[in-house]
């Protein structure tokens, strides 16, 4: 085959187009955030979605083989390189041992058809604190029956919860804009202080042939908790829940920019957790500030439509 290519002089000027897609990817991933939101957010659904511009690479790659284009391949360099440099580190596994606290977040789906199940699940994963989203009213008595064994102290604020073995106080709704709550905030006081807990599930994005990417309310309420958070008085921090968008995405950056992931610092894998069936984007977030995350990570499907994500952080090293 080495031979058929050495020999052949269209090698390098077959596959332009190719080689122009390459260059397309590669400029799309690393020029994302200039990519305008005035027409059906194109950008922030780039921005959902932007480790799968990756997939494009095996698919040039393929065609290039079967063109055999010397141009083509060369030219896969670019995305190949830039697609390392942004997610070349998420791939790794960063996790460590140790960790005060483990905490769990699970949106665990309105029409769960197995809610105790979910939540002897979720609890036995060792967490120390569990925040559940999605909770419906005839519901919550079953997940509180459920986890009282577990965890002897809890607070639900509409359609979300939180669950500790440690003491809490303080436990009340965050207002995301939304006419109903669906965030709260609670103080966990633990062994090493007192952490602030917010749990949110923020409104639901839709892709339409007609619209876009409909997110306005969305990014709306990530503006909200964003100020509610800035506003917090305790110095350590911890955010769980669905923020219906990833932290690549531009519109969350009221709660991104002051707060850190705890899978991009410590975490093993990209960290997929939605949908359970084929998890293709991180729209469960484990967000920390004023601690320090050692490790974070997916947990098993339960019957819910996103996995859940847990994490492990040093308190007081933030």
């Amino acid at each position: 085959m080495v031979d058929r290519w050495r020999g052949d002089p269209g090698i390098w000027r077959r596959g332009i187009l190719l080689a122009v897609c390459s260059v397309l990817v590669a400029l799309l991933m690393i020029l994302h955030a200039h990519l305008p939101n005035r027409i059906g957010n194109a950008g922030s659904l780039t921005e959902t979605f932007l480790p799968w511009l990756g997939v494009f690479v095996p698919v040039i790659l393929v065609a290039a083989l079967v063109r055999r284009s010397a141009t083509a391949l060369v030219s896969l360099l670019l995305p190949v390189t830039v697609w390392l440099n942004l997610f070349g580190g998420l791939v790794t596994d960063k996790s460590g041992g140790g960790g005060e606290l483990m905490v769990v977040t699970h949106n665990v789906n309105a029409a769960n058809p197995d809610p105790e199940g979910t939540a002897r699940q979720v609890a036995a994963s060792g967490a120390d604190v569990v925040a559940l989203e999605e909770l419906t009213g005839d519901m919550v008595p079953v997940y509180e029956r459920a986890l009282a064994d577990t965890y002897a102290y809890h607070s639900v604020q509409g359609t979300v919860g939180l669950w500790s073995k440690y003491p809490m106080a303080d436990s009340r709704p965050v207002d995301i804009r939304m006419g109903w709550t669906r965030a709260m905030r609670s103080t966990v006081n633990t062994p090493r202080g007192e952490v602030a807990v917010y749990v949110a599930h923020l409104p639901s994005v839709r892709v339409k042939l007609n619209a876009g990417f409909t997110a306005n309310q969305r990014d709306n309420s990530a503006d909200a908790l964003g100020e509610a958070i800035v506003r917090e008085d305790i110095g350590q921090v911890i955010l769980l829940g669905d923020l219906n968008g990833t932290m690549n995405d531009r519109s969350l950056k009221a709660v991104t920019s002051q707060m850190r992931s705890t899978q991009g610092a410590a975490g093993d894998g990209m960290g997929f957790s939605w949908p359970s069936s084929f998890p293709m984007a991180r729209i469960d977030q484990i967000m920390v500030k004023g601690v320090e995350p050692v490790a974070s990570w997916t947990l098993p499907r339960t019957d819910s439509d996103h996995l859940p994500i847990a994490a492990r952080v040093e308190l007081g090293r933030g």
